[in-house]
């Protein structure tokens, strides 16, 4: 591939929130899934790990703990009922209905260890940092063979509830959740010009 077939599909790339009904293929999931793990992370030592869900049951029930808890957050924030469930009726409606879901999380355990918390926080940045370069593998990836994709930063403000839906293993820290599916809608966005967010030396 060169350089111009990798800027239109990283230019042509949208967060797609709806999707038609067609079933997301088990090896169409295993090659994106393979794109996103050959991403670079620090030390190599991969941090990333992924929950595929394609299970109507489990969606329901992720979608729905996932609801409750925005509502707990919504009502703190002082928002409005209405709005609440508006809100919360509207998230769980795209995780519920997406054809497949991925759950990226990251764990610690490869990476190295360090007695005091500076470094130590400076450990869990770079895994942070090496889990989200997989997931950029991956929504390229998506892209590139039709699916559509949406990033959901909600897990970050539940990870307990994820950890108890999903059975996640002791290490496993929820970072994003990805929905899958074929597009039903398109979108289109601008970027800022680059000149506005560099400086050059």
């Amino acid at each position: 591939m060169n350089l111009a077939a990798l800027f239109d599909i990283m230019k042509s790339r949208r967060s797609i929130r709806r999707y038609t009904d067609q079933p997301v293929p088990g090896d169409v999931l295993h090659r994106v899934l393979e794109a996103a793990v050959w991403a670079p992370s620090a030390h190599n030592r991969q941090p990333w790990r992924f929950v595929v869900i394609t299970e109507p049951a489990r969606k329901q029930s992720l979608a729905q703990a996932m609801g409750q808890h925005f509502r707990v957050d919504l009502e703190a924030d002082g928002v409005p009922g209405e709005q609440i469930e508006q809100r919360a009726q509207r998230s769980c409606q795209r995780i519920s209905h997406a054809p497949a879901l991925i759950m990226l999380c990251l764990s610690m355990s490869d990476m190295d260890q360090y007695p005091d918390e500076r470094r130590q926080r400076a450990e869990w940045t770079m895994a942070v940092q090496s889990t989200a370069l997989a997931a950029q593998n991956l929504l390229l990836a998506a892209h590139s063979v039709g699916l559509g994709v949406c990033w959901m930063c909600a897990p970050l403000f539940c990870p307990d509830v994820i950890r108890q839906e999903l059975s996640l293993p002791g290490d496993w820290e929820a970072q994003a959740l990805f929905t899958v599916g074929y597009p039903a809608e398109q979108c289109t966005s601008d970027r800022e010009p680059l000149e506005t967010k560099t400086i050059w030396y």
